[in-house]
């Protein structure tokens, strides 16, 4: 069997990143100093940001290897987004890895790589085998890097990264079979994996009890309530630069998985899933910020808040509609970028001798005033207070669910938002309100600052000028939804 080379040239974003891959693993092999090492994290920074500026030259258009994969508008926005937030991880990340794993600093920029190469095929996939194969290309080095920390820690946090990393693993194992026994209905009554095939054909009972099925499996990858529970362990116990990432780009895969099974396939049959992705997102977005308001540990309130912000996502999802899905676009841009900082500055926060309590905070704004008011800023923006990026994207999700006629929805989603500002309030009560417990300053390095700093830009200047995101954003939903004849007339205009 030939291919053509044009396949080759559709999936070139691809083959760059696995170029990439292997120059980073022949870098880590011929270098011994750890300070060479280092310059793995920049050298995979700079790949990555290079490989954004040649997308806007070379787009990449059409389908590939008989249509398993397509790139389009949707495929290279999430594709671009998701280079940018594997950008600011490793930038984030290198001071840490010098610091704490400084042979396996190679290791690391690798699995992150490797992450972000299943992202960069998943956005594109439109087989059901080939989507669930480039989610686990994701999430199998997302279990390595939750636990790459496990030998290098001593008192009580010598435990945690193994920990943390096995439950991480336990859930991991557990859903897929679970995704992959609903994808078998799926399969089995088509006679097909390509999704459109699936769409045309899957008929009969068997239909709801796959997509039920595949829909918990994914639950358990994004998070989604009542299988959340691996989530504030984890990201307790993982490198704080890890969390960072973790509780970004893979939602953004995972929210693209589901958007591609249900919205682009099964939109149809919205009538069986909907109800179920109603519940679920009820639920996150609830339990998700009650279950913040007793937390202690910065990681783990702003895990359950990462699981309240699901549930946001979900409402704009359950419109299916184009102009929502858009909007899940944009709040998941908006969410990433701003979480990432979150995590970023606790990282700052950690390298000076914190342990994650929220009084790890206290007087920061005496310490360094730019690190406190950049958290502030992040904090604003994850309680959806005008004008950052994060009041814009709250606000438009609620605009697309209001239209979409889950009044109740809004009402419940803006009362869950006050709950949600007063555990983000505390952080910041304990930065400005508090006296120090230290006086001396709080040192960043230039990677991590850098990182920081890249955050505050785009959560700042989103913010003030939300245009030109939300309408490549709208774009990447329009021609996701047009890309079949069929998809475009099941879907609500």
């Amino acid at each position: 069997m030939n291919l053509p080379l044009i396949d080759f040239v559709t999936v070139w974003p691809s083959l760059g990143l696995s170029a990439v891959i292997l120059l980073i693993v022949l870098w880590d092999a011929l270098v011994e100093s750890p300070l060479h090492k280092t310059w793995g994290s920049y050298g995979g920074a700079i790949a990555l940001l290079g490989l954004i500026a040649l997308s806007y030259v070379y787009p990449p258009q059409g389908k590939a290897f008989f249509g398993v994969y397509v790139a389009d508008d949707w495929s290279l926005f999430l594709q671009r987004v998701s280079w940018g937030l594997g950008v600011i991880t490793l930038l984030g990340s290198v001071e840490r890895a010098h610091r704490v794993i400084p042979r396996r600093q190679g290791e690391q920029v690798f699995l992150i790589l490797v992450s972000l190469l299943g992202m960069t095929l998943l956005f594109g996939a439109r087989d059901l085998i080939l989507l669930i194969v480039c989610f686990e290309l994701m999430g199998i080095p997302l279990f390595i890097l939750a636990a790459l920390e496990k030998q290098e820690h001593s008192g009580d946090r010598s435990e945690l990264p193994a920990e943390g990393g096995m439950k991480f693993f336990v859930v991991g194992v557990v859903s897929t079979p679970i995704a992959l026994f609903g994808a078998s209905f799926l399969i089995g009554l088509s006679n097909s994996t390509d999704l459109m095939a699936i769409a045309r054909n899957a008929q009969g009972p068997l239909l709801s009890l796959g997509l039920i099925l595949l829909l918990s499996g994914m639950g358990f990858k994004i998070g989604v309530v009542p299988f959340h529970m691996w989530v504030p362990d984890a990201y307790q116990a993982a490198p704080t630069p890890f969390v960072a990432f973790l509780s970004t780009a893979p939602k953004l895969a995972a929210m693209a998985a589901l958007s591609r099974i249900y919205l682009f396939a099964f939109s149809p049959a919205h009538k069986i899933w909907v109800p179920a992705m109603l519940a679920l997102a009820t639920a996150t977005l609830v339990l998700g910020n009650l279950w913040a308001l007793p937390q202690t540990n910065m990681k783990r309130l702003l895990g359950y808040s990462g699981i309240g912000h699901i549930g946001y996502m979900l409402m704009a999802f359950i419109t299916v509609t184009d102009k929502g899905l858009g909007m899940m676009l944009f709040y998941l841009v908006g969410y990433g970028v701003t979480n990432m900082g979150a995590f970023l500055v606790l990282e700052a926060v950690e390298a000076d001798g914190g342990h994650g309590s929220i009084s790890d905070l206290n007087g920061m704004w005496r310490r360094s005033p730019w690190l406190a008011f950049s958290m502030l800023l992040f904090l604003l923006s994850l309680a959806g207070i005008p004008f950052v990026v994060g009041f814009w994207a709250k606000l438009y999700v609620f605009v697309v669910a209001w239209e979409a006629g889950y009044h109740w929805l809004v009402l419940l989603g803006a009362l869950i938002a006050v709950v949600g500002l007063f555990y983000y309030l505390q952080m910041a009560r304990a930065m400005y309100m508090t006296a120090p417990e230290r006086e001396e300053k709080l040192k960043v390095t230039p990677a991590l600052g850098l990182a920081i700093i890249t955050c505050v830009l785009l959560v700042v200047g989103i913010g003030a000028y939300p245009s030109p995101w939300l309408e490549e954003a709208q774009t990447a939903a329009k021609r996701f939804v047009t890309t079949d004849v069929s998809t475009n007339l099941a879907l609500r205009p």
